[in-house]
């Protein structure tokens, strides 16, 4: 792909949503997303060549993609101090309304539930956002985690039932 810049485009159109549900399942910051992405594909562009084996190109993708993700936070967190409330405007949207009333509805229920994901430890997070974002099977998740397919399971679980809890009486 390396020389090829119309194959990197096609990758990056191709990939983009994907690399930006793994960088919010990271960080859980909404604010960062932009940022890192221009980064990652910065980073893939000049790292193409180190890909060795093409058929496991996600799990090096995905890796380049969380020490990106890992770094921005560690560096946003020695900048600020405080917490900052994530983006409403993810990607990850609520749909079509049907009418204004029902989309400020919608909208207001995806900015709860988007908070609430994003205030899941974040060795919760990650693989829920994986999972119910990105789609990804446990098998994978283990993999690029290193986790056993159990513990992604447990981990699931869990983050499930901390969601349900916070998100209790919310309509």
């Amino acid at each position: 792909m390396r020389g090829e810049p119309e194959a990197l485009e096609a990758f990056v159109r191709r990939h983009e949503r994907w690399v930006r549900g793994v960088i919010f399942g990271v960080t859980g910051r909404g604010d960062l997303v932009d940022d890192v992405t221009q980064q990652v594909w910065t980073t893939v562009w000049q790292q193409i060549g180190t890909l060795r084996d093409r058929t496991r190109w996600r799990a090096w993708l995905y890796q380049l993609v969380r020490r990106a993700a890992i770094d921005a936070n560690k560096q946003w967190k020695r900048r600020w101090k405080s917490e900052i409330p994530i983006d409403p405007d993810m990607p990850f949207g609520a749909g079509a309304a049907s009418s204004p009333e029902a989309a400020l509805i919608a909208d207001d229920r995806h900015r709860q539930v988007m908070q609430a994901v994003q205030s899941l430890p974040p060795h919760y997070r990650e693989p829920f956002v994986l999972k119910h974002l990105e789609d990804w099977r446990y098998a994978q998740i283990g993999e690029v985690l290193g986790l056993p397919v159990d513990t992604v399971e447990t981990r699931l679980v869990r983050a499930r039932r901390m969601l349900r809890e916070m998100l209790q009486g919310v309509s």
